[in-house]
């Protein structure tokens, strides 16, 4: 992009999908290799030659500025605007129009990809469209916005999470638009609205330029814990692009890891942690800053937020489990999601697929 852009990162929902993680996190800051997941949308836009990134705000807003602060510590220059109330997708970026202007680029700010959003740009302006939406194929598109288009790219057609019979193409709506500033005056101001369902289709029938571009490269929608924790299996794994952690164990700074503890797998640990005598980590597994695990305690496949202790012989598996949780000795935890501050009792084991909220002390029943 010869010229410097603005975008929209929509970060105003409350995560419902994701809870009990968002009870008390915004989805935007749910840590993500143990930084905010909107730290890592916000360096791919830098890299892109992007001069300011917007904040479309409703939830929970006051913890992403107070980490990002006016942007320059990530090379970008950073703009926070509040809602009053939820607005959606359309309605979240009128609610920024004063800030737009000529061409500029909207995400969802939830969705991990490696979209080139400079080579996105050049095929809009290329076509001369008002919109581009990217697309990018899935292997179940029925729970997707489906986009239909010509050999040129231009959209034919949007099918909102098409019944099976009704499929015609694997492409998604992945998130992520160019827009030129007009699109805009087609958005009420002050009013909940969608772009996919009330602005994009009406283009359509007005023969407006609507067109569709194409990657294949990683796409994440992180919006479940299951989704969540795969994303940290692909990241570890080096499926990401880009994102390979070369070393199996990268340990972060004043660590106290006993020379007994078993790794296998891509394991991350962050600063400030304690790892006591015949810990076994299987990886891929994300230790979060200020953990303490104890004797002989087992986690696999796990994610790990701030300030969680593990007591003796406990084993997490496949589970996430977020800030200041206290998991007692002799524990079993599995597909097990705990919001903030959960304290497991000792000898506890958790029916696999738990959901526990913040606060709430489980024991055996």
């Amino acid at each position: 992009m010869k010229d410097k852009l603005k975008a929209v990162i929509l970060v105003g929902g409350h995560g419902t999908r994701l809870r009990p993680l968002t009870y008390n996190t915004p989805k935007p800051m749910v840590p993500t290799v143990n930084v905010p997941f909107l730290e890592h949308v916000i360096r791919n836009l830098g890299g892109h030659n992007i001069s300011e990134i917007i904040l479309a705000q409703y939830y929970l807003a006051e913890s992403m500025q107070d980490y990002f602060g006016d942007g320059s510590k990530f090379g970008v220059r950073l703009r926070y605007v509040m809602e009053e109330s939820p607005r959606g997708t359309a309605g979240a970026v009128k609610n920024v129009e004063k800030y737009l202007d000529g061409t500029f680029l909207v995400l969802n700010g939830d969705i991990f990809h490696n979209c080139d959003f400079t080579s996105m740009v050049k095929f809009h302006r290329r076509h001369k469209a008002q919109v581009t939406i990217a697309l990018t194929p899935v292997e179940n598109p029925t729970i997707y916005g489906v986009v239909e288009t010509d050999s040129r790219g231009k959209v034919k057609r949007f099918t909102e999470k098409p019944k099976p019979e009704e499929v015609t193409t694997n492409m998604i709506n992945a998130g992520t638009y160019v827009l030129e500033s007009e699109v805009l005056q087609r958005i009420p101001p002050d009013t909940k609205y969608s772009f996919e369902r009330e602005v994009f289709p009406p283009m359509l029938a007005d023969t407006k330029s609507v067109y569709a571009y194409s990657f294949d490269n990683y796409w994440m929608d992180m919006g479940t814990p299951e989704k969540y924790l795969q994303l940290h299996r692909d990241i570890l794994s080096g499926k990401c692009d880009n994102r390979l952690f070369e070393k199996d164990v990268t340990i972060g700074d004043k660590c106290d890891i006993h020379p007994s503890v078993q790794f296998s797998g891509k394991v991350i640990i962050g600063d400030n942690c304690v790892v006591g005598h015949g810990v076994r980590l299987t990886g891929p597994v994300v230790i979060g800053p200020h953990c303490t695990i104890l004797e002989n305690a087992v986690i696999a496949d796990s994610v790990l937020w701030h300030d969680v202790a593990i007591e003796q012989r406990a084993i997490i598996k496949s589970s996430v489990l977020a800030d200041n949780c206290d998991i007692g000795d002799d524990s079993y935890l599995v597909d097990a999601v705990l919001g903030d501050h959960v304290t497991v009792d000792a000898g506890c084991k958790l029916k696999p697929g738990a959901r526990v909220l913040p606060g709430e002390t489980v024991g055996n029943t």
